[in-house]
């Protein structure tokens, strides 16, 4: 069995894979401030409550945009299943090559996201992840990544809404059906759901203007399917692309 874990900004998701099949996933909150300890509490709890025993995992792969929990998150591993985990870091072979500035800028979720995407349709993408930031990558008909675009993620953006007014209230980012608001809170809600929605679909029909082909839009992330609904460029959500992608990673480097 092997575990891939994705260390975000805001969650920690990880997976338990048999041969080719995700077979139980799970998510954490992120905490920098956490201990080693803390982690191995969390995940001796998770795989306890889940009735797995820690044994059946034979090896580990993460990624990580967060540099101060990739060690603690690796020395976690250690303590719970006794395996060095494999990082995705430059250097790693992904079998896709990278053709940007400098390709040790490339966040590990975002190869990662564009190998998984690549290997299932085989043509050229757009891949959008909705994170702590939503990024945009571009992946060509021969399989090359060659870059994107990034831009505020929908809850980074309310957080600066409701931060920087004095009377607007916090809402709860949902599906609405109308633009125009009859209170405050309503087009609050509306004016980040449509206007969301208004930037992945200019930022997708920019980059449909720049590249050529026939290029199939995939969204994952956590409110893929909440933008995905109204948007009319993202053709299809695939939930479990990142932790996909590290197990296909993984295979390439055994």
């Amino acid at each position: 069995m092997l575990l891939v874990i994705d260390i975000g900004n805001t969650n920690i998701t990880f997976g338990i894979f048999e041969e080719k099949t995700l077979i139980n996933h799970w998510r954490l909150s992120t905490d920098k401030s956490k201990t080693i300890d803390s982690y191995v509490i969390d995940f001796m709890n998770i795989f306890f409550f889940s009735n797995i025993k820690t044994s059946i995992i034979k090896g580990i792969i993460i990624s990580s945009v967060v540099p101060s929990l990739e060690y603690t998150i690796k020395e976690t591993c250690l303590r719970c299943f006794n395996i060095v985990p494999m990082i995705v870091s430059h250097g790693i072979k992904t079998g896709m090559p990278i053709h940007l500035d400098n390709p040790k800028e490339l966040g590990a979720d975002r190869i990662v996201n564009a190998v998984a995407g690549y290997d299932k349709f085989k043509q050229s993408l757009i891949i959008v992840d909705f994170g702590t930031a939503t990024t945009f990558d571009f992946v060509s008909s021969k399989g090359v990544y060659e870059g994107g675009a990034i831009a505020p993620g929908l809850m980074i953006s309310l957080d600066a809404l409701i931060k920087n007014t004095s009377k607007l209230p916090n809402v709860e980012i949902k599906h609405v059906n109308k633009v125009v608001g009859s209170n405050t809170v309503a087009a609050i809600q509306s004016g980040m759901f449509f206007g969301y929605i208004g930037l992945v679909d200019g930022i997708i029909k920019q980059i449909k203007k720049e590249k050529s082909g026939d290029i199939k839009v995939l969204a994952t992330g956590g409110i893929a399917k909440l933008i995905a609904d109204k948007s009319l460029e993202i053709d299809i959500v695939d939930e479990f692309l990142t932790l996909e992608g590290l197990r296909l990673i993984y295979s390439r480097n055994i």
